[in-house]
């Protein structure tokens, strides 16, 4: 998996644009809130080396990227996450670099520049389960790959082969890059580095892309790719057939203003953050079916009202007293809560989110929660 952490799960959020200080203590936070069932509990957030436990000195990180400046070693802006056992990887764009937390030496430092293993513009990236990096850097419009000790191996991508690869995702004997530009995603072979096959094409229609920028494989081989101007996640099976999509564009659950990173765990659920909402939705692998009986057009598709969980759900839309619209978010909500009540506890996925108002962000830490244990039995 893409970014599945052993024991913890690594989302990249917005930080609250803070000021720096003196920490406070971090105060115990579940998700979802009471009266729902919690499922997760937050751990912790990283920006700097120090909130893993490592050295406060002064310089370091920063100042090996920018030169003379004394500074914290820090993330300054998380564009991908990937994990291996003990380690975090980070893709910042704002130092153009791949950054690695060392969880057992508590430390935080950075894939060095390597001759032919320069990085120049990277904007995605993919750790394998045995710790080999793989970068779609868009400067040199190439996948690089990096060994389980950082050192450079290979490239991929001979002249012209690829315009703008956005991100990369590894699958037994072949790659999946997605090209931006060109909204298609190519499959490489790995022993070749010849591309063998393309899924999609632009447009908007059920496996067509409008400017696609993340792509994940799951264990048995099935493609998820952000289709970010066609506002949605679509599924693909291993042979690149179209299956089903999440998401839509609209500011209600279920609904995408600037889809950026996703993933998929192990039970088969798709998380998916939202750049521009700041928050991440958590899709059932098998939506449910729902069904509207209703004299006025509802404000929603249906496929997102219960998006988890449910078998099937009527809802009956009112338009003529005040309150309906108050009528008719309620429903949403409690809706949302049966299909969460089925829903087992599981750890969240890592997925990346952006806002240019903040410069500082951080890297938010989800044990996997052994909380509602009879729930998940249950299920």
């Amino acid at each position: 998996m893409k970014k599945i952490l052993l024991l913890l799960c690594a989302a990249v959020v917005l930080a609250g644009c803070a000021g720096t200080g003196e920490k406070k203590p971090v105060e115990t936070a579940y998700w979802p809130s009471l009266p729902e069932s919690p499922k997760l509990q937050f751990l912790m957030s990283i920006t700097t080396e120090e909130d893993i436990g490592g050295s406060a000195s002064s310089g370091g990180l920063k100042e090996w990227l920018v030169g003379g400046r004394q500074a914290k070693k820090m993330i300054a802006r998380p564009q991908d996450i990937g994990s291996s056992k003990g380690r975090i990887y980070i893709l910042d764009r704002t130092f153009r670099k791949i950054l690695f937390i060392d969880l057992a030496k508590k430390t935080l430092n950075q894939i060095e520049d390597q001759k032919e293993g320069a990085i120049g513009d990277p904007m995605g990236l993919w750790v394998s389960e045995d710790d080999v990096k793989y970068v779609a850097d868009t400067g040199r419009k190439q996948i690089l790959v990096f060994d389980k000790d950082n050192q450079f191996v290979r490239a991929y991508g001979e002249t012209d082969q690829f315009d703008r690869p956005a991100d990369v995702a590894a699958y037994k004997d072949k790659l999946y890059v997605v090209e931006f530009k060109k909204s298609v995603v190519q499959v490489v072979d790995m022993a070749s580095g010849k591309t063998i096959q393309t899924i999609g094409k632009p447009g908007n229609e059920d496996g067509d892309f409008n400017r696609p920028t993340h792509v994940i494989v799951d264990r048995e081989g099935n493609i998820y790719v952000n289709d970010s101007f066609n506002f949605r996640i679509q599924k693909f099976d291993p042979s690149g057939k179209y299956l089903k999509q999440y998401g839509y564009q609209g500011d209600t659950l279920g609904g995408f203003a600037r889809p950026k990173g996703i993933d998929v765990d192990h039970d088969g659920f798709v998380y998916a953050v939202d750049g521009a909402f700041e928050n991440a939705q958590i899709f059932d692998k098998n939506p449910p079916t729902c069904s509207y009986s209703s004299a006025a057009t509802a404000p929603i598709p249906a496929a997102c009202i219960c998006p988890r969980g449910c078998t099937s759900i009527t809802t009956t839309w009112t338009t003529s007293s005040s309150t309906s619209t108050q009528t008719s978010r309620s429903t949403i909500w409690s809706m949302s809560a049966i299909c969460w009540a089925t829903t087992r506890s599981t750890s969240m996925a890592s997925a990346t989110g952006s806002a240019s108002r903040c410069r500082r962000s951080r890297l938010s830490l989800w044990p996997l929660n052994p909380l509602n244990r009879e729930a998940s039995a249950a299920r």
